[in-house]
């Protein structure tokens, strides 16, 4: 059974929060090709989103193979010293 995700705007299952782990180029100019449902870094620093309801970047200290359970819809370059960074996506 899918639900709506209004946040998202787009349908999801109720078997799983996810449908599959994408990496992420951090970019200035545009967009994840698909909002991500949550972000996964494997080298900590300095993480600079764009949340997907929100209109200005906030920044954010991650620590080494962390999770920030956020809808995202940008990673920045400017600012982003994390790496290896993943979305969870729909």
């Amino acid at each position: 059974m899918d639900i709506f995700d209004e946040t998202l705007g787009a349908s999801r299952s109720l078997a799983g929060t996810f449908g599959d782990m994408v990496d992420v180029v951090p970019n200035d100019a545009q967009d994840l090709p698909q909002p991500a449902v949550k972000l996964y870094v494997e080298t900590g620093g300095a993480l600079v989103v764009m949340p997907l309801s929100g209109t200005a970047p906030i920044t954010v200290q991650v620590p080494d193979f962390s999770e920030l359970s956020l809808n995202v819809r940008r990673v920045f370059a400017s600012g982003t010293t994390a790496a290896g960074i993943k979305a969870y996506v729909i």
